[in-house]
């Protein structure tokens, strides 16, 4: 047997982890839940979404009549950008730090029917432009160190909102995971002199 068809532990050496791969169990009749998509016929606008322009968001600010991207500071953003004092209890099994960061909101398009792979090559190009300006803006704040740019899709993922659109999430301090990957990046570069990436691509 070789490792593509027998159980293995397989390293991982951004997060410097171990992982269990099962690749026989590829051969079983039951292949996963399959969930059914959702048959939806949305307008092209929809009077009661608090993302499409013109309309009311949760907030209570109002939409410009916006034509391309739109981009805005979440009504209800998990992250404050300003600095707040700790007021962690002393004890031992709570530990807590105060979190600053901003979090952003960018439709990628004024209808609300048409999701990323459904639009055209120039709003596709606006929408990463947008995301790279965001970036670029949010990243050079002196008290942001990590900015995120993620997509939620439908109600199962906790995405709020059928409107196409993205979220950034731009953090005081890099989050453990990213964090992990960075130091090992580091200490792979300063053994072998070249970048993990790169030597994992060629």
């Amino acid at each position: 047997m070789t490792m593509f068809d027998s159980p293995h532990r397989r390293f991982n050496p951004l997060t410097h982890e171990w992982v269990l791969v099962s690749p026989h169990r590829a051969k079983r009749p039951w292949l996963g839940q399959v969930e059914k998509t959702p048959l939806e016929n949305l307008p092209q606008y929809e009077p009661d979404c608090y993302l499409c322009p013109r309309n009311d968001r949760a907030g209570g600010l109002k939409n410009p009549d916006y034509a391309a991207t739109f981009v805005f500071d979440n009504d209800f953003s998990a992250l404050l950008p300003d600095e707040i004092h700790d007021h962690a209890p002393d004890h031992p099994l709570l530990a807590s730090v105060s979190e600053r960061g901003l979090c952003r909101v960018i439709c990628f398009s004024p209808r609300h029917d048409l999701t990323l792979p459904e639009l055209d090559q120039a709003a596709i190009e606006n929408i990463i432009s947008t995301w790279t300006k965001q970036t670029v803006e949010l990243g050079a704040k002196d008290f942001i160190h990590y900015v995120q740019v993620f997509e939620n899709k439908g109600a199962l993922m906790g995405c709020s909102n059928p409107h196409p659109h993205s979220q950034i999430w731009a953090t005081e301090h890099i989050p453990n995971e990213p964090a992990k990957e960075l130091e090992h990046q580091r200490a792979y570069f300063n053994e072998h002199g070249h970048a993990l990436l790169t030597d994992y691509l060629n």
